[in-house]
């Protein structure tokens, strides 16, 4: 088995994690041998494995345990030989994950360095888009369950989970050096932790695909709002109707829809927007695609369109005054958020 003297590890759930981890990659781990696990089957589509050393899918035990008795318990450790055999034998091993309070990812902190004889074990965390601009403590309750998952090693000396408290994606740990963040994004992390990314995407060529003839284009980002409480059906039929009058009043009638992938209902959408399902992420695909105005309502696909686009873009946000958050104070943290990042509301 080949030695390598640094390899880093991306765990990720989303195309935005994914476009990190890229980012990751090519500015901070230049050199390494370089491995991308991924737990949600969709991203499959977006992954381009030639970009890596090592790849693969890495199946959620709750989700998808293996047959049969103590399946849950199986495939975490057939998780942990799978990306073992991945990383190989190293000096160095560099963890990367969105949150470090799950079971499906925090085994790793002990197998891992375990398994490749690493001598030096760092964990850093993702952005995750709006997740990431406030902390979330650990209850004692989830605390409580840490204890439980621990008990693991009793059976399998492997699943030692790492317990620790504070920010439930693991900010505070002692395990944590560094936290990657998006720019222009609020955090609440430790400064000294803090690492900023650069654009996630390059934007240089944005306007080259711009659309024929004199006539503006938009894009309507779609995601659920009724099924997930965001806003009641009354208000959702409200806030389509009010997004459509607003491009007509505009005069733009070159209109592109793109739905949430959670969304099958397409809320947002009307008859005469055109679809459009790119086979890439949606910030890769506006890095390629000139729109002139980008319309949607709560979704964080607004901030990086606006981090993508030059000002000369509106990126635009509808029905804030109704939509239902779960506090006044993440109702005014996410505001200031988009507000910072340059969306304006409608």
């Amino acid at each position: 088995m080949s030695h390598f003297q640094k390899v880093a590890v991306y765990f990720v759930a989303s195309p935005l994690q994914y476009l990190a981890a890229r980012r990751i990659a090519e500015h901070f781990e230049s050199g390494a041998r370089q491995v991308l696990v991924w737990y949600k089957p969709g991203l499959k589509s977006i992954i381009n494995a030639a970009e890596w050393d090592a790849c693969s899918y890495m199946p959620w035990p709750r989700l998808e345990p293996l047959p049969g008795v103590f399946g849950r318990h199986r495939r975490l450790r057939a998780n942990i030989r799978m990306v073992a055999d991945l990383v190989g034998s190293c000096d160095t091993l560099v963890l990367h994950s969105a949150v470090f309070d799950t079971e499906a990812i925090n085994y790793f902190l002990h197998a891992l360095p375990a398994a490749s004889g690493a001598q030096r074990t760092y964990a850093r965390i993702l952005p995750d888009g709006l997740i990431s601009i406030r902390r979330y403590p650990l209850t004692m309750t989830k605390r409580l369950v840490q204890r439980i998952r621990k008990l693991r090693r009793l059976f399998a000396p492997e699943l030692d989970y790492q317990c620790f408290s504070g920010d439930r994606i693991g900010s505070d740990a002692a395990f944590c050096d560094r936290i990657y963040v998006l720019p222009s994004l609020p955090n609440e992390y430790p400064a000294e932790k803090v690492c900023l990314l650069p654009p996630l995407v390059d934007a240089s060529h944005s306007s080259q695909d711009r659309a024929k003839g004199n006539g503006w284009r938009a894009l309507v980002i779609g995601q659920p709002l009724t099924d997930t409480g965001l806003l009641s059906a009354r208000y959702t039929a409200e806030v389509t109707a009010q997004i459509r009058e607003w491009l007509a009043q505009q005069g733009i009638t070159d209109i592109d829809y793109k739905a949430h992938p959670k969304d099958p209902a397409k809320e947002l959408y009307q008859p005469d927007y055109r679809l459009v399902d790119p086979a890439c992420a949606l910030e890769a695909y506006m890095a390629s695609t000139h729109y002139d105005v980008v319309i949607g309502v709560r979704s964080s696909a607004l901030l990086f369109a606006r981090q993508i686009y030059p000002e000369s873009v509106k990126v635009l946000a509808f029905g804030w005054d109704r939509v239902r958050f779960k506090s006044k104070q993440e109702q005014a943290d996410m505001k200031k958020a988009f507000s910072d990042c340059g969306v304006e509301f409608v």
